[in-house]
């Protein structure tokens, strides 16, 4: 298991302003999580206060606080159904919360800076595991480009400020994601957490059967967010490096064996179907996280105890919610 935290990272972060951009999804909640166990400032910035599209307010917001360290994990996600009926909407706020929170913070000298991409910026059919220098090789996988391209141009925002500026602004890719505060919404989740709000609903009502997307053939590679989190602190006080940084877990499962995992969890007894008229996506996407192994770090949450916890937390926390936002801000 990781530590929580080493000395060397909570040193890095005490007494220094620390602003998590998109405090509320997911990724953001992890990290508030373990931040508020150290003595930083804990910056957030409500959605009802500054809308992260509009640049000129970011902007302003920035002047004002002052943070030193930036994560930038607020975004607008959603899985295959969502970025085939949204691109217009995938593309454009994302590309939106991307220019207005990096440029502000460049314009106002902000320390260091994390950007959070996605593991779906690598083509399709890029060689596997994926390593960071298959960025730009290939076409990406059409189910979800436009939320993939907007995460190339932050990735490239960044890389730009480091070339002309000498900014310390780097990136990381993580793997697909699931955990405590994830969207479960059974139209646009992401498979995982999707998978686990119909199963649930299934044993509720005692169907016989489950269907699936796809062949079941595909095999994806999943982290628990708070490995992410830790990772995320781990790279902001360890690495300054122009390229971005895999963030996996090495854990790879077709999607076949995530359902009956899911099911088992869950205590589904009945019949699992895969409808093999709907996509399946990428055929295989596991990340080669040899560069930040490196580095010293790696995941250390199994998937089984992992999927065990999220039921729960879903239990204690999520049942009534399937209509919630997908934007994680």
């Amino acid at each position: 298991m990781n530590e929580p935290l080493s000395n060397e990272i909570t040193s890095f972060l005490e007494n220094k302003k620390v602003w998590v951009v998109g405090h509320n999804g997911m990724v953001g909640s992890a990290l508030c999580r373990l931040l508020r166990n150290i003595e930083c400032e804990l910056l957030v910035l409500e959605r009802s206060k500054v809308d992260l599209r509009q640049r000129f307010s970011v902007d302003a917001w920035v002047e004002s606080s002052k943070p030193d360290l930036v994560i930038v994990a607020a975004a607008k996600v959603g899985g295959i159904l969502a970025n085939s009926q949204q691109p217009v909407t995938f593309l454009n706020d994302n590309l939106q919360i991307q220019d207005s929170v990096i440029n502000a913070c460049a314009n106002h000298s902000v320390e260091k800076l994390l950007f959070l991409g996605s593991s779906c910026i690598y083509p399709k059919h890029a060689e596997q595991p994926i390593e960071e220098l298959s960025l730009l090789t290939g076409r990406l996988e059409p189910t979800n480009e436009w939320y993939a391209i907007a995460k190339i141009a932050g990735v490239k925002l960044c890389q730009a400020y480091q070339q002309e500026r000498g900014l310390d602004f780097i990136s990381a890719m993580p793997t697909n994601l699931y955990g405590p505060n994830d969207n479960f919404d059974p139209i646009s989740s992401h498979v995982l957490p999707g998978m686990m709000r119909k199963f649930h609903e299934a044993k509720q009502n005692g169907d016989s059967k489950v269907a699936v997307w796809g062949t079941g053939n595909p095999k994806r590679e999943f982290m628990h967010v708070d490995d992410l989190a830790i990772a995320c602190l781990f790279l902001l006080s360890k690495y300054n490096g122009t390229e971005p940084v895999n963030v996996g877990s090495g854990q790879e499962v077709t999607i076949s064996k995530l359902a009956s995992l899911i099911g088992e969890s869950i205590g589904y007894e009945g019949k699992i179907e895969f409808d093999k008229t709907k996509p399946d996506g990428t055929p295989r996407k596991l990340l080669s996280s040899e560069k930040l192994q490196g580095l010293g770090w790696q995941a250390s949450i199994d998937l089984e105890s992992g999927i065990e916890s999220t039921y729960q937390w879903f239990l204690e926390n999520e049942l009534g919610n399937a209509g919630k936002g997908a934007i994680n801000v």
